[in-house]
């Protein structure tokens, strides 16, 4: 089967692609067609989870605020972010039919917050603009030649035959003049993010820069019981699901070159005593300080959340990339959090003793033990849920003390949670063997990538979505205009 351009992966770079470049056909002369193939049973798994199911599509923000969020080469994402803009970006969703709105920190999302409705618009864009899209079908191996590339595929029939699903599993082969790699990174590979993009770039002659997971948990000392317990089964949750000749479901072995991490944790190990206490907690306008090797490398503020993976939320994904960068690299990781940045320490002395004043004052405090006095006044500092964590950490702290430790409540980081639940990958193909303004792979002529299989990652807030569609429409207008 052949078709003037292919795009490889129906993630959100891959679909924005396919639309930027039916777009430029549909107003050449002699038209052109434009593939997607994807691997998995349906297009857009991984934007079905961001945001929680919500999918905060990008963010508002102009240039000169947007680019300090990026955390790699802002120069070569320039010109992808230019050319499609978040109002670019909302105005192409709002001609498809679905409307946004824009929330606290210039996020914006679907009006019905339903991340269903983004894939629901990427592929009726791409049906409107004639993008042929083919799901179960993925790419084995790329050869070049001189018409352009040859693609050996492997195509699954589903036909669902009374309670169960028989499967047909065929060799196919496509070709194209121009090919568009966007397979997306290492992140969630139960979507299908298995990092094949990386294995064809360097056979094609690119480099692929280390991977590692960003915006992804943290874990605290103590927080997790011995990670052991999980080796078992972590290859299920890592994995993914295929189907042999004999139709039995299997989980698909992770590549040899698959990277892996001596601080990793995985998210299924179970919680600790200290874990259990701490999960499901959250923290509102809280100031969050990383120390590499005892040293200040970064300070954030905003929220937290303490999930079953560890420590989350805004603040934890802006430190991570930072904490499991130097983890990997061997360094000593820790966290500082500042319960009360908004109040001095003087100040916040004087509170805790007036505050300790009233408890012990308090007609009801007769015959209370002491630590049960020391909670309740603790309680009326911080969310009483987070009582006896805070103090089975800071198992020392006194009256006097209290004030510093709510100040600096220190946690020593033991790991993090990989890419079976990492939001993005950091690493990937080289952007210096890319081209930044049409996104074309400067070894191979015809060859063009986008989205999170290049070396390009951000914060979390919209930024790397914007990133995968304005990389996607730019690679994909380019291939199209080359014809």
């Amino acid at each position: 089967m052949r078709s003037d351009i292919i795009v490889i992966g129906g993630g959100a770079a891959g679909l924005m692609a396919a639309v930027g470049a039916a777009q430029v056909l549909a107003q050449s002369e002699n038209g052109g067609t434009v593939t997607v193939l994807e691997k998995m049973p349906k297009a857009g798994r991984k934007v079905m989870i961001t945001g929680k199911g919500r999918c905060n599509f990008t963010n508002v923000k102009d240039w000169g605020d947007f680019q300090d969020h990026i955390r790699t080469d802002v120069n070569f994402v320039s010109p992808a972010w230019h050319n499609l803009t978040p109002e670019g970006v909302m105005a192409l969703f709002k001609q498809n039919g679905m409307p946004s709105v824009v929330e606290r920190g210039d996020r914006a999302f679907p009006a019905s917050h339903m991340a269903g409705d983004v894939v629901d618009t990427l592929l009726r864009a791409c049906t409107l603009s004639g993008v042929k899209v083919v799901t179960d079908c993925e790419v084995k191996t790329i050869d070049m030649n001189a018409r352009g590339f040859s693609l050996d595929c492997v195509q699954t029939s589903r036909k669902q035959v009374r309670e169960r699903e028989e499967l047909t599993i065929e060799p196919v082969e496509y070709s194209c003049k121009k090919l568009i790699i966007a397979t997306g990174g290492l992140s969630y590979p139960g979507t299908g993010s298995t990092g094949d993009g990386y294995m064809w770039a360097q056979e094609l002659g690119h480099s692929v820069d280390d991977c590692y997971p960003s915006l992804t948990a943290l874990v605290p000392m103590g927080y997790k019981q011995d990670p052991s317990l999980a080796g078992e089964i972590k290859q299920a949750f890592r994995g993914r699901t295929v189907y042999g000749k004999t139709k039995e479901r299997k989980i698909a072995p992770l590549p040899k070159w698959y990277p892996t991490f001596e601080k990793h944790i995985e998210r299924i190990t179970p919680l600790s005593e200290l874990g259990e206490l701490l999960n499901g907690n959250n923290l509102d306008n809280v100031q969050l300080s990383l120390y590499v090797n005892g040293d200040l490398v970064q300070q954030e503020f905003g929220d937290i959340e303490f999930t079953d993976g560890g420590l989350e939320g805004p603040l934890g994904f802006m430190v991570s990339r930072r904490a499991v960068k130097a983890l990997n690299d061997g360094h000593k990781v820790s966290l500082s959090i500042d319960l009360k940045p908004a109040v001095e320490l003087e100040k916040l002395d004087q509170d805790v003793h007036a505050k300790w004043e009233e408890v012990i004052n308090d007609e009801r405090s007769k015959g209370q033990s002491f630590q049960r006095l020391f909670r309740i006044m603790l309680g009326k500092l911080i969310p009483w849920n987070l009582t006896l964590a805070f103090l089975k950490m800071n198992g020392k702290v006194s009256v006097d003390t209290l004030a510093s430790a709510l100040k600096d409540w220190k946690m020593e980081v033991a790991g993090f949670v990989g890419f079976e639940r990492c939001v993005v990958t950091a690493g990937g193909i080289s952007t210096s063997e890319i081209t930044a303004k049409t996104l074309e792979s400067k070894k191979q002529p015809g060859l063009y990538f986008a989205g999170e299989v290049l070396d390009m990652d951000a914060d979390t807030g919209g930024y790397n979505l914007q990133l995968a569609f304005s990389t996607g429409y730019l690679a994909g207008q380019s291939a199209a205009k080359s014809l």
